[in-house]
């Protein structure tokens, strides 16, 4: 949510709720982690509560961070012909999740049998450990471009494009052809019998970042492979469009998570 902002995270608070099943190693384990976490994103630990629970673990983390005023970006900034850009690739934390939960269900049947993960570490890892995009915010203050706007992409890329769309109240088309897919990913689409571009648009938790430039600032950013431009925000009208490789429009729609959304 910082680098969303184009900011930088610099302090949390961690709050937590246990319940007695906990054990003080447990707790320490956690805090390790949390410890890891805030060296690799230099990040201080500076308070926070502990308190009982009757229903498990409950953990409560409030980020801080900074950024100078004129660098600070919004979903609602972009512009007509502005660049819709994304970093990394996209659809692999969810490929990750339908092979945990494929090897979870054959554990369940036959215990016996030893999880068959060899050749997809990558998108394990994506689904397992997400890393925060703090580099992208340093990497764009150095070669001088300010997003119009920007979010991160944690409900899959059509709803984060949709969220940019209604902010900025802009209209877009996004290309399929330049949806960035990892080797990986399209090889687990393929073996769940998933065309590779629902991953990405459906999946979610990617926790790339998801923002728009204006056009002069293309020349800034073209060289360097941390970016994808998927396409551009046109006029409202026009909707949210994804633009197939046979060359038809088809309309984006949110299909991934919405945590305020009553799941059924």
């Amino acid at each position: 949510d910082m680098a969303a902002m184009n900011a930088l995270p610099t302090q949390i608070t961690v709050g937590l709720a246990l319940s007695n099943r906990f054990s003080l190693e447990a707790v320490q384990e956690l805090y390790d982690g949390i410890k890891l976490a805030c060296e690799k994103y230099n990040v201080d630990l500076v308070g926070g509560d502990t308190t009982s629970s009757n229903s498990g673990l409950i953990i409560a983390i409030t980020v801080i961070g900074r950024a100078k005023e004129e660098r600070i970006v919004q979903r609602s900034g972009a512009k007509e012909k502005d660049l819709l850009v994304t970093t990394g690739d996209l659809g692999a934390a969810y490929a990750g999740l339908l092979l945990l939960e494929r090897e979870r269900q054959v554990f369940e049947k036959t215990p016996e049998v030893q999880p068959e993960f060899s050749g997809y570490e990558y998108l394990l890892e994506r689904q397992l450990k997400p890393e925060a995009r703090i580099d992208i915010v340093k990497k764009l203050e150095a070669l001088n471009v300010i997003p119009t706007s920007m979010i991160d992409i944690s409900d899959g890329l059509a709803s984060e494009v949709l969220h940019l769309c209604k902010a900025s109240k802009l209209g877009c088309h996004v290309y399929e052809d330049k949806i960035p897919i990892d080797v990986q990913t399209h090889q687990v689409a393929e073996a769940f019998n998933m065309h590779p571009v629902t991953l990405p648009l459906n999946g979610g938790e990617d926790y790339q970042l998801l923002f728009t430039i204006s056009q002069e600032d293309y020349e800034k950013i073209k060289e360097d492979e941390s970016f994808t431009v998927l396409g551009y925000m046109m006029d409202e009208g026009v909707g949210a469009q994804m633009i197939t490789n046979a060359e038809t429009a088809i309309p984006l729609t949110a299909q991934g998570w919405d945590g305020l959304k009553s799941q059924t």
